[in-house]
């Protein structure tokens, strides 16, 4: 078993569980979902969220994913992320991490 994170808001994950998956805004926008090894949550959670509220880190199992996975390389700090190229189907989320 693989795990990857992913950050969202409370409200968009209990929408997601009522459909049965989550999509976020970027799989439209960019054809994919970002997401993080357990390592790079806290430079991702400083980038993009700081002082945001009632944010939840998905934590996905990604064997359980029907969506490929890629790792690809983000320029801007040099690393691979995990990107998922379709919904996460919600039965791949394991646990529900408040932040």
């Amino acid at each position: 078993m693989s795990i990857i994170y992913h950050i969202s808001t409370i409200t968009e994950w209990n929408n997601a569980k009522q459909k049965g998956f989550y999509i976020a805004p970027s799989l439209a926008t960019e054809g994919f979902i970002h997401c993080s090894n357990e390592n790079q949550v806290k430079g991702v959670l400083q980038r993009y969220y700081s002082g945001k509220i009632n944010l939840v880190k998905l934590v996905i199992d990604t064997d359980k994913l029907q969506a490929p996975l890629k790792y690809e390389l983000a320029p801007s700090v040099n690393e691979l992320f995990p990107h998922i190229y379709g919904p996460i189907n919600t039965d791949a989320v394991i646990k529900i991490i408040p932040i």
